[in-house]
């Protein structure tokens, strides 16, 4: 027995001692792939990115998140962001969390589309403010997704349908894009105003309804089908709307064999 109890300990020993090893190698690959995630070399980037995926969370989490928030490089920032979302956790959360007034526009993009993906109502507060300041062009889009995520808040569907006739069109479509994959049915009356008019963001609106799927939005998919089939032999904006307003009646269960034969 004594002799048994000799063996296990050594072995366990051994066991321990190969496991600190194997720690200690995996935090060094970690430290050696950190700069590699902005290599100019896609396939350096992808092998760094691989090196964190395949490493243990209480191993990869924490140096990401010191990569995140302290690298010099912006853009390996940017990629350890990325890469921190795929391991979720308590650590995590709270580094998004923080990560909402981050400088670096792709952190904050990164942040916004984790509050869209974990809504989190404590949040609306923080999103509604950062509507008034965000002008990225490359943040923006997913701040609004992030409330739109959050659209059972009163306010929030205020702001949002306020958002769909304000600023660049580029926003605005953002936000029509939003409220469709949104199902959002308080917005339908808006939406049909855009797609019964001539404009850039017709099609969007067109598209938006149809995800909503409304009814009440096949009269004016009708009217734009009467108009861009009267334009079809013409190389202008009514005929390239054609294919989107057979995608919407589609959507909206209208006629669907033949629109998708249409459309392919």
């Amino acid at each position: 027995m004594t002799r048994l109890c000799r063996v296990l300990a050594v072995g366990t020993g051994s066991w321990l001692l190969l496991s600190a090893v194997a720690l200690a190698q995996s935090s060094a690959d970690l430290i050696r792939a950190i700069p590699a995630l902005g290599d100019f070399d896609y396939a350096v980037r992808t092998e760094a990115s691989r090196t964190f995926r395949r490493a243990d969370a209480a191993t990869a989490v924490p140096a990401l998140i010191d990569a995140a928030n302290r690298h010099e490089d912006s853009y390996v920032q940017f990629r350890a962001a990325v890469l921190l979302y795929g391991f979720g956790g308590i650590q995590t959360e709270a580094f998004f969390r923080a990560a909402l007034d981050s400088p670096n526009d792709r952190i904050r993009a990164v942040a916004y589309d984790y509050a869209e993906h974990a809504p989190d109502p404590r949040l609306v507060p923080k999103l509604l403010t950062a509507l008034d300041r965000e002008t990225s062009e490359f943040v923006r889009p997913a701040l609004v997704r992030a409330l739109a995520a959050h659209d059972d808040d009163t306010v929030v569907r205020a702001r949002l349908l306020h958002a769909v006739d304000q600023g660049e069109g580029y926003f605005r479509g953002g936000v029509i894009e939003a409220l469709g994959d949104y199902v959002a049915v308080y917005a339908v009356e808006p939406l049909v105003r855009i797609a019964s008019e001539r404009g850039p963001l017709r099609d969007d609106a067109l598209l938006a309804l149809g995800k909503i799927g409304d009814k009440r939005a096949l009269a004016v998919v009708s009217a734009a089908q009467a108009e861009a089939a009267g334009s079809e032999s013409e190389s202008g904006d009514d005929a390239a709307l054609l294919p989107i307003v057979s995608a919407t009646a589609c959507l909206l269960d209208t006629d669907c064999p033949n629109q998708i034969r249409y459309v392919v």
